[in-house]
């Protein structure tokens, strides 16, 4: 059997070819995704409003955190905390450093031994795979002793400070939405949070150049997230985040100041496929680039991934048991195939269906 890279293989940069283009006749068959027009998308859908300092303290506005993780598995929260000045500051830092010149930012490049550190794209595994309209940054900020330093861009001056400030604050709302999902479980929450302890934390900065055939090409495969909960920040006013919901693709509208925050993988594993860890996708504009900063958090990598079993009916598990970094492991020697890693450690249909 042929080996897979564990990590993406180097492929051209998208923003340079977008760059390039002269038409829409221009654009690779690399990138054409026929099924992009294929699918059906809702006109609108309204996620649920999480409010977090209220869910602190109302047993109502809590229920509906977990209403939201059980029927959606994606929320936007708002009164999280964040300090909108720390927000606004790390978009500008986005902005900039995705404004410099190609061969600068090359100097932050990915490399085959870096795992999910440095720019470039992910989850390439082949040189005929289907490529995905979109540039990122991805970096390892937690644990610290893993943090590789060289692959965190100088400019602009601000965004080393900016983004350790604004990865902490996030690991703080992780936690306390972690609490809150526990005991809308039914379960302590210390049996959730001990599992991170050590966390894992991976930032990811995209860009998402504008493409005349936008129709037919995804700026991020359809997918969901191996790890525990994902923070979305939007760094500008361009949608284009999609999630799949019964069978139809629904846009999401990020409201302003809010975080868009999904299930991943681990938490749906954890709850015995109670909450859900939802597909989603990326689409990209015809004239305008889209820039977001997604935050990645997950448990020890050592924490046996497992149905906890005070959810477990009748010793019933719905997935097979492996350490953390097992599991993301095999995802990551994969590319995006929208939840076929998570399927592929279900041992039974989940009683609980979206």
């Amino acid at each position: 059997m042929e080996d897979v890279p564990r990590f993406s293989l180097p492929v051209p940069h998208v923003q340079a070819l977008a760059a390039s283009l002269d038409g829409a006749s221009d654009i690779p068959e690399r990138y054409i995704r026929p099924e992009a027009e294929a699918d059906p998308v809702a006109d609108d859908g309204e996620l649920p409003v999480i409010d977090l300092a209220q869910a602190q303290l109302s047993p109502e506005e809590s229920a509906k955190l977990g209403l939201a993780c059980e029927e959606w598995g994606f929320f936007q929260l708002i009164n999280h905390g964040v300090p909108t000045e720390l927000i606004e500051n790390i978009k500008m830092d986005i902005v900039e450093f995705f404004k410099l010149p190609i061969e600068e930012k090359e100097a932050f490049a990915r490399t085959p031994d870096n795992g999910y550190n440095g720019y470039g794209q992910a989850f390439v595994k082949s040189e005929d795979q289907k490529l995905d309209w979109g540039d990122m940054l991805g970096l390892l900020v937690l644990p610290l002793n893993l943090r590789k330093m060289r692959f965190w861009p100088t400019y602009p001056p601000s965004f080393r400070e900016n983004l350790d400030a604004y990865a902490s604050e996030l690991k703080e709302v992780t936690n306390c939405l972690l609490r809150l999902m526990a005991e809308n479980l039914g379960i302590e929450p210390e049996i959730v949070t001990n599992n991170f302890k050590d966390m894992q934390q991976l930032i990811r900065a995209n860009y998402y150049p504008p493409c005349p055939k936008a129709d037919k090409v995804f700026g991020l495969s359809p997918h969901s997230d191996a790890t525990g909960l994902t923070i979305l920040l939007q760094a500008n006013d361009v949608e284009g985040l999609q999630i799949r919901n019964k069978g139809v693709w629904f846009p999401v509208k990020p409201l302003p100041g809010a975080f868009v925050v999904n299930v991943g993988d681990v938490l749906e594993i954890f709850s015995n496929g109670k909450y859900k860890s939802i597909e989603h996708r990326v689409i990209v504009n015809t004239e305008k680039e889209r820039l977001t900063l997604a935050t990645f958090h997950g448990p020890d990598k050592n924490c046996i991934l497992r149905p906890l079993p005070q959810l477990v009916k009748a010793g019933a598990e719905n997935y097979m048991s492996s350490t953390f970094e097992d599991y993301m492991n095999g995802f990551s020697s994969k590319k995006l195939d929208g939840k076929g890693h998570l399927e592929s450690v279900k041992l039974r249909d989940e009683s609980y269906k979206v």
